[in-house]
């Protein structure tokens, strides 16, 4: 087999992968990201349809954060867009601005219990013992304060939007930490190029450096020797290749990542944890477009009431390039019910369908561009907020980055450029520079 040799092989070049690579890249590590698709991004890529940059998971990038932070770090293009006013709330036949008045607006405006909901908030911001324990759900937190169906409602689609899961599935104490310790309203844009644009910036500044991604690509197997991960056979361009590498980083999941380091390599108990926290989210997008505007709001919508959808977006409004000339672009989206485990395609796609058509009129006349199901093998998010695994694994030079492995309270693309820094201040630490191979 031919040979190669690098400091850190990174499995995947999904969202946490690439921002793993970019800071090894950027650290002088010798690296090469492995992706079995034949582009970068992962569940967070895009798709060009006819000319529309249609995006296939992740649509919005968060501002002002750890995100912007990394790529200036790394010196890589962050073209990013903010929409004038990022989140609107519906509420009855109004869309609410709440950026100025956060969550006493929100709930003075859904219901006449807003100042009880909006004590218990406060509370669990000042005191972490007025957090509710792991076990109550956030659909249960609130039904504590009110059963207003339209503060359920927005309850329930926060949650969807920024955690790819139910009210009801969340527990309050997550959703709680996000928003009180976390920055509960932040600013985010999209890329005009699709979402697709920032992960190739990124991955720009690993070959700039001597690093290699190599896409339509598979690592195959880790071949761990004396408990510490050693190479990869890895299929690339039609051969296999024996990869030499002094530290591993994964993007594929921690079940995936245990499946190709050997479950006879692990202890037991580590995989018996890892399958038991192997609790993908679901989640559904109908991506359409349409010739004529379909709402004013220029980035996302959330609702109050509604029965499955959770938001839509705008894209067009702030980044015209992401369609042809004459043409708006847009996402909604929904959680299933249950938004963990089995559900009925068909019904939720309905659902979703049927309250698009009852929130924008025009929508019947809209072209459907895709209809989108992640769940299973490609979901929204590998594990449930609060219930994640630990980045680091029993194998001491190898480590999983992305939403699997996230920090408590945290979701999306946001938490693996967490998880990225977090690892890569680990392999900086106890695996320097001429000593990793």
């Amino acid at each position: 087999m031919p040979e190669h040799t690098v400091d850190a092989l990174v499995v995947g070049a999904g969202a946490g992968g690439l921002f793993a690579a970019a800071r090894l890249a950027h650290a002088g590590y010798r690296t090469l990201v492995v992706e079995r698709l034949d582009k970068v991004g992962g569940r967070a890529s895009t798709t060009d349809i006819d000319g529309f940059k249609v995006n296939d998971g992740a649509i919005v990038i968060e501002v002002g954060g750890i995100t912007e932070e990394t790529f200036a770090e790394v010196g890589a293009e962050f073209d990013i867009r903010t929409p004038e006013v990022p989140v609107l709330y519906r509420v009855g036949d109004r869309n609410l601005d709440v950026t100025r008045g956060g969550w006493g607006l929100l709930l003075s405006k859904l219901t006449r219990q807003g100042a009880k909901l909006l004590n218990g908030i406060g509370a669990a911001r000042k005191d972490d013992d007025a957090l509710p324990g792991s076990e109550l759900s956030t659909a249960d937190w609130v039904a504590k304060y009110t059963k207003n169906e339209a503060v359920q409602g927005v309850f329930r689609n926060m949650c969807a939007s920024v955690f790819a899961v139910g009210s009801e599935e969340l527990p309050a104490r997550v959703f709680l930490t996000y928003f009180t310790r976390k920055s509960a309203f932040k600013r985010f844009g999209f890329c005009p190029a699709g979402t697709i644009g920032i992960w190739e910036a990124l991955a720009a500044t690993v070959t700039a450096r001597g690093g290699e991604i190599w896409l339509s690509s598979e690592v195959e197997t880790l071949q761990v020797t004396n408990g510490r991960v050693t190479g990869a056979t890895v299929l690339h361009a039609g051969e296999r290749v024996e990869v030499t590498c002094g530290v591993a980083v994964s993007d594929a999941g921690p079940a995936a990542t245990m499946a190709l380091a050997g479950e006879e390599h692990l202890p037991e108990e580590y995989c018996e944890q890892v399958r038991a926290k192997d609790r993908p989210c679901s989640m559904l997008a109908v991506n359409f477009a349409s010739r004529e505007p379909l709402t004013e709001v220029p980035g996302l919508l959330l609702f109050s009431k509604s029965e499955r959808l959770c938001y839509i977006a705008n894209f067009t409004e702030t980044c015209p390039e992401m369609a042809p000339p004459g043409w708006h672009l847009y996402v909604g989206a929904s959680v299933p019910n249950p938004s963990v485990g089995d559900f009925d395609e068909d019904a939720e796609i309905a659902l979703l369908k049927k309250d698009l058509a009852t929130q924008l009129p025009g929508f019947d006349d809209a072209r459907i561009l895709s209809t989108a199901v992640m769940r299973d093998g490609w979901p929204p998010q590998r594990a449930v907020a609060g219930y994640d695994l630990p980045s680091d694994t029993p194998i001491p030079n190898l480590w999983n980055v992305g939403d699997g492995v996230k920090e408590y309270a945290n979701g999306g693309t946001t938490a693996c450029a967490e998880t990225a820094k977090l690892v890569v201040e680990r392999i900086k630490a106890e695996h320097p520079l001429g000593a990793a191979v």
